[in-house]
């Protein structure tokens, strides 16, 4: 009998598996994805957010633990678990020479308009490259892999894993570990999840997908349906506002529109809605999503003049182009009377000092709103363009409930051989919002910690298992 089963296939699934393995277990991995699909969101990552007291490797500076949970706390609300949390925020200081062994490379820092040349850690080659060296490295170690293997089932005795099943295969193991992702890709579950607004409106049916189309939530249904303890809000999700051309599925980082702080955002009406200037973009990316979600037909238009231009990452589709507001209006289909006094009452409340996009600078309006807060400077300089925006959900944060050892939970009582890893647990640290990296640190953290307790009540004894040459 297999020691340590895993199902999933992404970064927290293989941090598993590479843990269980390195322990002494025999592990078999059943990834839901065709080989050239594997991977799940993992293969759309760029970057861990990474806790430091100094200096080090490919971070400048510092990142205190501190820092990191006041971040964190400050885009969930409040919604999250502070021991978990900070569970993960430590785990995150001393994983990389871990990843590094297991074949993950990381790039020198970046600088310029990302801001997180502090606080990220980024991958070379970017989450394709991890989740591949990470594929190689089980491969070479025995990991034994099944690609195209949903699990629809899982088989309990009391509170004990038994078998995984799917279809009518049966899978039995020791112990098991559940990292399989969310239910972003199942348009009726999010339906359920968003239900139907005071306009008449059903959301979620204008939602994109960033990530894979392989993450349907079966599997988490499955288990909640069956009595593990679940978390979460299914409406909270990493949720962006991402070009409104994008595919329906992966389209990942390259259709996100990175120039909302350096002009204003309005909806179909062409009135602005929040203050595109909170924060700093890593911080407040992911609200922007949702923000949309709840403007009329679920879209947006982030507006931005010749100002910005060489300021943000530029998506991979080109935004329209005008030389006068009226005609970039046109352009866009948006009320043009309504949309020049928008742009004008902006413009006139602007109030400008010195402006800096790597600080939360003195430029902001007054007399607005909603207010711009920083970074607020008139969209006077031709040519101007516009941007259409939809929600683009990454992934989503309803999940099962564990402990500092990745258990899953029945009626509040752990289960001795079953864990937990990945977006299917996330909610218990994201109770909602998002900041940048910080999926890939919960992912990394539970997946290691969840491979190394499944090998331990698999009754492994020995470890020291490594790599062929």
């Amino acid at each position: 009998m297999i020691d340590v089963l895993v199902i999933g296939g992404g970064n927290a699934a293989l941090c598993a598996a590479l843990m269980a393995r390195e322990a002494g277990a025999s592990v078999l991995l059943l990834e839901s994805a065709p080989r050239a699909w594997r991977g799940g969101n993992s293969q759309h990552t760029r970057n861990l957010r990474c806790m430091h007291d100094a200096r080090q490797d490919v971070l400048v500076d510092a990142y205190p633990e501190e820092e990191y949970w006041q971040d964190l706390l400050k885009v969930t609300g409040g919604i999250t678990d502070e021991h978990l949390a900070r569970l993960v925020i430590r785990a995150s200081s001393t994983c990389r020479p871990w990843m590094r062994k297991h074949g993950v490379r990381f790039q020198p820092p970046l600088s310029g308009a990302l801001h997180v040349a502090r606080t990220n850690a980024f991958f070379m080659g970017g989450g394709k490259a991890l989740v591949n060296a990470y594929y190689r490295s089980a491969e070479a170690m025995g990991v034994q892999i099944r690609y195209e293997t949903p699990v629809d089932a899982i088989e309990m005795d009391g509170d004990r894993f038994v078998a995984a099943r799917s279809g009518h295969e049966r899978f039995t193991a020791r112990t098991c570990v559940l990292a399989a992702g969310g239910f972003e890709s199942n348009r009726e579950w999010l339906r359920e999840a968003w239900g139907q607004n005071e306009r008449g409106e059903w959301p979620a049916d204008n939602f994109l997908i960033r990530g894979t189309r392989f993450n349907q939530g079966v599997l988490l249904r499955h288990m909640i349906e069956s009595g593990a303890d679940a978390i979460g809000d299914p409406s909270q999700s990493h949720c962006v506002a991402i070009d409104a051309r994008a595919p329906l599925y992966d389209g990942g980082i390259c259709t996100r529109i990175d120039c909302v702080s350096l002009g204003i955002v309005v909806n179909r009406d062409a009135e602005r809605f929040y203050d595109e200037g909170e924060d700093f973009w890593p911080k407040r990316y992911a609200i922007w999503g949702r923000l949309v979600a709840q403007q009329p037909g679920q879209i947006g238009y982030s507006i931005i003049d010749s100002q910005a231009i060489g300021r943000f990452m530029p998506p991979v589709f080109p935004g329209e182009k005008a030389d006068t507001l009226p005609e970039l209006a046109r352009k866009l289909g948006l009320p043009e009377a309504q949309f020049v006094r928008t742009v004008q009452d902006y413009n006139a409340a602007c109030r400008v000092g010195t402006f800096d996009h790597t600080a939360l600078d003195d430029c902001h309006t007054e007399g607005l709103t909603p207010s711009k807060t920083h970074w607020a400077r008139p969209l006077d300089q031709a040519p101007f363009y516009g941007y259409a925006l939809r929600p683009g959900i990454t992934f989503t944060y309803l999940g099962l409930k564990v402990n500092d050892l990745a258990q899953v939970h029945f009626g509040g009582k752990p289960s001795g051989n079953l864990f937990v890893a990945g977006e299917m647990m996330a909610g218990n640290v994201l109770g909602k919002g998002y900041t940048a990296g910080v999926g890939m640190s919960i992912g990394t953290a539970f997946g290691r910690i969840a491979g190394t307790q499944a090998a331990k009540a698999a009754g492994i004894k020995t470890g020291a298992v490594h790599a062929e040459a």
